[in-house]
């Protein structure tokens, strides 16, 4: 599959799902062109400076941090959180794809305009939360909803949990992730707000989320 065809499929995956770097205050939901076409520039270099499989694990992970809300997972390897994945999240992972694509090729691949329009017009934003339990189906049903003061918005999808996966050292003996959409326009993305999930067993999980730290 060309680089084109698999952006386009993902690109298609989210336009389905949907039926960060900067010194900006919050979650960036307006991208000018500019903006936008940075932070494919902040993906793409530090893949380009990556010479080992050590250093595109240490620039996934830098990236996967960025967006990160909850527990900091190198502190707390079972506390709860989840990536927040915004449109610079999506378009600094498309820059990361594009040096991977242009040393593969040994020329230089840029995303197409159109793919990056697509992005910067994304109505949803997705959320990958990870979680540990006690048995492997303890996410199983898991229902989630975002807390802003009163304000109580629930996503407009939420996918299912996975199997949970044992978990090494001490702590909950398994680990899950489980995926769920929140239309930018249903919440504030100025707003310091919390990630509440609640397990089938009765069990509450709260994520907080401070937006001034997620690009």
């Amino acid at each position: 599959m060309t680089f084109c065809k698999r952006v386009a499929s993902l690109l298609g995956l989210m336009g389905v799902l949907a039926a960060g770097n900067s010194g900006a205050w919050a979650i960036d939901v307006n991208l000018s062109s500019d903006e936008a076409h940075k932070a494919l520039e902040i993906g793409r270099v530090p893949m380009e400076n990556a010479n080992s499989p050590e250093d595109v694990k240490r620039v996934l992970q830098q990236a996967s941090l960025a967006t990160r809300v909850g527990a900091d997972p190198e502190k707390e390897p079972c506390g709860a959180s989840a990536v927040l994945r915004t449109k610079r999240y999506r378009l600094e992972a498309f820059g990361r794809q594009e040096a991977a694509e242009s040393k593969k090729r040994k020329t230089d691949v840029r995303m197409p305009e159109e793919f990056i329009q697509k992005v910067m017009d994304m109505p949803n934003m997705e959320m990958d939360v990870q979680l540990c339990g006690d048995d492997e189906y303890f996410a199983e049903g898991a229902v989630i909803e975002l807390q802003q003061g009163s304000k109580r918005i629930k996503p407009i999808d939420t996918g299912k949990a996975e199997r949970g996966r044992k978990n090494e050292g001490n702590g909950p003996a398994f680990r899950s992730r489980f995926t769920a959409i929140f239309a930018y326009e249903q919440f504030d993305s100025t707003a310091s707000s919390e990630f509440v999930v609640n397990l089938q067993d009765g069990k509450e999980i709260r994520i907080p989320a401070d937006f001034s730290k997620v690009k």
